[in-house]
């Protein structure tokens, strides 16, 4: 939950000035699309992505971005870990699978199970 804590004042400066795609613009109506789409269960939250790194991962959230990559819309997180390494974790926005991690000294990140 903490970890939330912190990225929410995050996340609302991303959608109000147009950082987290496809919000182009302040004054565009398509935060409100997306916002149906997750509630509609069409794409997985991003309260849900960040349980699951939370869970797994130490580390301060740095950016969160939604994308569209070919045919797909992905949640791109950026972390830096204890030891100031910086790891982006990919995940599909629409069923929340990690498609992959990129960085380095990755597993001094992960929890213990």
């Amino acid at each position: 939950m903490k970890l939330r804590k912190r990225l929410l004042p995050l996340i609302l400066t991303l959608l109000t000035s147009g950082g987290i795609l496809p919000l182009a613009s302040a004054d565009d109506d398509d935060w409100r699309d997306l916002h149906q789409e997750v509630k509609k269960g069409h794409l997985v939250g991003i309260g849900e992505i960040m349980d699951w790194l939370e869970a797994r991962y130490e580390g301060q959230i740095l950016e969160v971005e939604l994308e569209q990559e070919d045919d797909r819309i992905e949640y791109e997180v950026e972390m830096i870990g204890p030891r100031g390494q910086v790891v982006e974790f990919e995940f599909d926005a629409t069923n929340g699978e990690l498609l992959s991690v990129e960085g380095v000294n990755i597993e001094a990140m992960r929890k213990s199970p």
